[in-house]
């Protein structure tokens, strides 16, 4: 699984081989500037070579001499087959909706600039140096969230990225501004592609908008299943449990590596706790806590699992060559079907389903923490003045809320096609799909643990003077910096963006860390 701890790259070097995790969020969220390696421009002239001898043969090959999809059997002209390439690029950038997020733009970008860098695509080595152009200036295309169904590629998406790179369209400028294709390039001082025989096909033909977006998902995933372990920790000691159940040993019987390293880290969390350690002894006659205490390395571990799984899927996908038809490094031209995005879409769906048990298991302990029955002598709602005062009431809500959306994003885009193209393409990912929702998800995931954190970190409070782990309270510490403990009510929203901005800046987990040993 990738780590959430190495540094970002200042620059990353697209070559033959694959790119790695921390590079694509490098380029896609933080600039990094981008570079071709000179044997990628090699091979790519190599591969070129082999197109040009093929451009003006009489014989039909597709994506060179032919109409795309259902026209496939459509001749086309060697005086027309540059137009053929620039009209593929215009059509299909046919997307609409609501604008893509920069870093998903960005990340799809960089992963065609991969393929192409392969040599397996026959474009011209100028082609990837534009890409990498393009993305150093800082220019965005403007792309809408409908147009992809996973399969032949993240067509409209990326046929809106090549319309750019050929100066036409809409993008954004380094400085987020609505400009025109053409001037963005001219301004940035990048002369417009015109495309060559199969250079449009192999602009578009390729799953990088669903892989980009299931890397930056796997990055902020590694770190929120290890928040969660951190939230789950100050919520056993919020209700005085125990941590006896997380020993290694008892986690050893059930040999999974994402349970143990959450049991890890919960172990770590509640070192030297003193509300932990007041209840070992004698007269505590509380045997078991609740599944949503006890059973937490088991769900996180499980989401761990999961996503080591996606990460296996997206290494291998970083290293592919998705085009049709590819150049073979012995020269041939092959159609084939490798831009179809099930491989991909799949992952995507079952992180989508993780991430939905993981609010979940959240949202109940944090319930647990307002209700007198079950609260173990904390006030109703961790009210100031119960009754005058309603306390984290309704931020449960929020979370209750959010939560019932997340099911309803586990339900899999994956297990839905649609034929397209006068049936041709009759089989369809939807992993587009799946990447757009699990992005949803994710965010709604962040505001339901940073809730329990924000609840917890109030409960603990109110223990007083029994004293949390050093962990617990350093966490509390970095909130209370932010937002104010126990008092009479007061505007609840503004403490719960205060909290879920700790989490999703990588805060709350840096401070974590320096305070206790965490996976």
């Amino acid at each position: 699984m990738p780590s959430d701890t190495l540094a970002t790259p200042a620059t990353v070097t697209v070559g033959t081989g694959a790119l790695r995790f921390d590079e694509v969020v490098a380029v896609a969220r933080h600039g990094a500037h981008v570079t071709v390696s000179p044997d990628a421009l090699a091979e790519m002239g190599r591969s070129r070579a082999v197109i040009e001898r093929l451009a003006s043969d009489s014989r039909p090959h597709y994506g060179v001499s032919t109409g795309f999809g259902a026209l496939a059997t459509t001749s086309i002209p060697v005086e027309s087959r540059e137009q053929l390439q620039a009209s593929l690029v215009r059509s299909h950038a046919a997307s609409s909706g609501a604008e893509v997020e920069r870093e998903v733009v960005r990340a799809l970008m960089l992963l065609r600039l991969s393929t192409l860098a392969t040599g397996r695509t026959g474009v011209r080595p100028e082609v990837a140096q534009t890409y990498a152009a393009v993305l150093n200036a800082g220019i965005t295309p403007v792309v809408g969230e409908y147009g992809s169904l996973g399969c032949s590629g993240d067509l409209a998406p990326l046929a809106h990225c090549a319309l750019a790179a050929m100066g036409e369209g809409t993008v954004r400028d380094a400085e987020g501004v609505l400009v025109d294709g053409g001037a963005a390039l001219a301004a940035a001082g990048i002369a417009p592609l015109r495309l060559k025989e199969k250079e449009g096909l192999a602009l578009i033909n390729g799953t990088d908008g669903m892989l980009g977006m299931l890397v930056l998902a796997l990055h902020d995933l590694t770190a929120l299943v290890t928040v969660a372990d951190v939230a789950a920790a100050m919520s056993i000691e919020a209700l005085q449990g125990t941590d006896a159940v997380f020993a290694a040993d008892l986690q050893a019987l059930r040999p999974h590596p994402g349970q143990a390293a959450s049991a890890a880290n919960m172990r770590s969390a509640l070192a030297g706790s003193g509300i932990v350690a007041a209840h070992h002894g004698a007269g505590f006659t509380r045997v078991q806590d609740a599944y949503s205490l006890r059973c937490a390395p088991q769900v996180h571990g499980a989401v761990r699992d999961t996503l080591a799984h996606a990460a296996l899927v997206a290494g291998r996908e970083l290293a592919s060559a998705v085009d049709n038809p590819v150049v073979t490094p012995d020269g041939r031209v092959e159609s084939n079907g490798n831009f179809h995005g099930a491989p991909v879409g799949y992952v995507l769906d079952f992180a989508a389903i993780a991430v939905a048990d993981l609010a979940s298991i959240s949202e109940r302990r944090s319930d647990r923490m307002l209700d007198v029955a079950r609260s173990h002598g904390l006030p109703p709602f961790l009210a100031h003045d119960p009754g005058v005062d309603s306390g984290h009431m309704i931020a449960q809500y929020t979370q209750a809320g959010i939560v019932s959306e997340l099911k309803r994003l586990a339900v899999p885009a994956s297990v839905d096609s649609i034929p397209t193209s006068a049936m041709q393409e009759d089989h369809v990912s939807m992993g587009w799909a799946a990447a757009r929702k699990l992005r949803r998800a994710i965010d709604g995931a962040q505001r339901v643990v940073a809730i329990e954190i924000l609840t917890a970190a109030r409960a603990i409070e109110l223990r007083t003077p029994e004293r949390p782990g050093p962990l617990a309270q350093a966490v509390v510490d970095e909130l209370r910096a932010v937002v104010p403990g126990a008092a009479p009510d007061r505007f609840l929203a503004h403490d719960i963006a205060a909290a879920v901005a700790l989490v999703q800046s990588g805060r709350l987990l840096e401070v974590a860390r320096g305070a206790a040993e965490l996976v």
